[in-house]
């Protein structure tokens, strides 16, 4: 088997948890209902559990787009501070001088 990055493996969580987005919801409304029978909201809540783990939002990180760094990112721009310093020391990124490093 092989080894995927992080990247992609990011992607395929941002990929289930769009798939199963609109199952999520309609699970989680039918287990939150007091209305309901106790036993209908547990199936519900089983019926949760059985999707895939990944699919959850709550399992995808936000990653460097450059190199899947997770800490330091910015969302505008979808890298991380490392590889924004690296580019605009380049001069890759226009509009974008040199401060003080």
């Amino acid at each position: 088997m092989a080894k995927t990055s992080t990247i992609e493996r990011d992607k395929k969580r941002r990929r289930l948890a769009q798939k199963y987005k609109a199952r999520r919801t309609r699970l989680k409304a039918i287990a939150a209902d007091r209305t309901l029978p106790a036993e209908e909201r547990f199936a519900a809540r089983l019926k949760l559990a059985e999707l895939p783990r990944n699919s959850s939002p709550t399992r995808v990180r936000n990653r460097c787009d450059l190199t899947g760094r997770p800490r330091g990112y910015y969302r505008k721009l979808r890298m991380s501070r490392i590889a924004l310093r690296d580019l605009s020391s380049q001069g890759q990124i226009p509009g974008m001088v040199k401060s003080s490093w």
